[in-house]
């Protein structure tokens, strides 16, 4: 599997920039997938059509009959179910990279300015580089996580109707130029169907993944929002005295003015 060698690559550089789960479901990608697919997946599907076999001598009947019940091969399916589910992961590759180049412009302009005042600063990207998800970002990362869920339950869905979750043994054919129904025999439809149904539980495993990182970003966006708003929280004002009080206080106020200057003038009789 050689052709996915440029796409393990950059696959591998959006590990620096993803969460926890985003890791995770990395993992799953390149183990479970693409080096199944490359190991033991084309070998299998490798006679697909050499070795399928139909009860007739028609020429061409056998072709048509194999074009017509797989329109498209489950090796060619899975890789570009791979290639797809990827597409989203790599365009917020792209959006990151573009972000921490220019946040790497704020450092730099930072460490040569000597009044940081006036200058704008890194909003998405700590002092050692490493990026926070967040804002704008927080934004691209949920959008690609959406399309992938929806771009992987679009290609579950279609093999299903392309061609279900089991392999059959047989199957029946009546496509021109068959001149008669005629049956075709798969080989070694259980091993196929063995793959089959790991594909599926894997594809599965990255949609719930997807999910839960969703969730997971979405909570820590929520916790941190809290936390900043009770740090930035303003002091509550005084309350201000109700009108109907207003009498009494200023009636205390008056006696406390009339009592001082009583004490006072007492004072300096005494001295007197």
């Amino acid at each position: 599997m050689g052709d996915f060698g440029f796409l393990s690559k950059l696959l591998d550089k959006v590990q620096q920039h993803s969460t926890v789960v985003g890791k995770v479901w990395m993992s799953v990608l390149f183990l479970f997938r693409i080096m199944v697919l490359g190991a033991g997946v084309e070998s299998v599907w490798g006679d697909e059509r050499c070795n399928m076999e139909c009860d007739t001598q028609r020429v061409g009947c056998t072709n048509v009959c194999y074009d017509w019940k797989f329109p498209v091969s489950h090796v060619r399916f899975w890789v570009m179910q791979i290639i797809f589910v990827s597409t989203p992961t790599l365009l917020y590759l792209g959006h990151a990279m573009h972000v921490i180049s220019r946040e790497k412009k704020l450092h730099e302009n930072m460490k040569t300015a000597e009044e940081t005042s006036g200058l704008k600063k890194p909003k998405y990207t700590d002092s050692r580089g490493r990026v926070q998800i967040k804002g704008v970002l927080l934004r691209s990362y949920m959008t690609q996580l959406f399309f992938k869920i929806l771009l992987e339950v679009g290609f579950i869905v279609g093999q299903y109707y392309l061609y279900g979750f089991i392999m059959e043994h047989y199957f029946d054919c009546e496509m021109y130029p068959c001149i008669h129904k005629v049956q075709c025999f798969i080989s070694r439809p259980t091993e196929k169907t063995l793959f089959i149904v790991f594909q599926l539980v894997v594809a599965c495993i990255s949609v719930l993944l997807s999910i839960l990182e969703g969730f997971y970003l979405l909570c820590r966006h929520l916790k941190s929002k809290s936390r900043h708003n009770v740090h930035h929280q303003p002091l509550m004002a005084p309350a201000a005295v109700s009108p109907s009080w207003q009498p009494c206080m200023e009636k205390i106020a008056l006696e406390a003015m009339n009592h001082n200057k009583t004490n006072t003038s007492y004072e300096g009789e005494k001295h007197l």
